[in-house]
């Protein structure tokens, strides 16, 4: 049995056009990754992050990528753990100074925890923002939260419309 390719012309410039446009970039892979953010000599997270690749494209826009997830915990002024973050995959993006966390995010503080499927902090803005997530309080209410944001220590949250459900303690017949 006797097989026959061809291509023509057309095909061989398309090939070349595509090779062309070949994007250069270098990766350096680290493994069991911890990052210490810290202002003015205090500790204010810590990360993990057991894949840490960071990619250096050709146009200069570095950037970090977790494919294996990342968790960050956050620290208050007597250095207590007052929350943590964390997500199957994230990347920051050095130029732009963004954060985004992607897949299973969680974030748990005192006084709530949020979920979605991605979360972005905006270092510059010193906020988190999210396009739909659900915010659970201890006392079991939630909010089904449509474009979320916060301030990065979480102390407020806002977003624009959502659906809730609340529980009001007392007894309301006697109202």
């Amino acid at each position: 049995m006797i097989l026959w390719s061809s291509c023509n012309e057309d095909d061989l410039k398309k090939a070349a056009a595509i090779s062309a446009s070949k994007v250069t970039f270098t990766r350096d892979r680290s493994l069991g990754v911890e990052v210490v953010y810290s202002d003015s000599a205090k500790v204010k997270a810590k990360g993990f992050a057991p894949v840490l690749d960071k990619v250096s494209p050709k146009d200069g826009k570095t950037y970090q990528e977790m494919p294996k997830g990342v968790s960050v915990d956050f620290y208050g002024d007597l250095q207590t753990k007052t929350g943590s973050i964390t997500s199957e995959y994230a990347i920051m993006k050095e130029t732009e100074q963004l954060t985004i966390f992607r897949k299973n995010v969680v974030v748990v503080t005192e006084n709530m925890t949020f979920t979605t499927e991605e979360l972005t902090w905006d270092q510059n803005k010193k906020m988190f923002f999210s396009q739909k997530g659900l915010v659970k309080r201890p006392d079991g209410s939630f909010v089904d939260a449509i474009n979320f944001s916060a301030p990065q220590d979480f102390s407020t949250t806002t977003f624009e419309q959502g659906y809730a459900e609340t529980y009001i303690k007392g007894d309301l017949t006697n109202q």
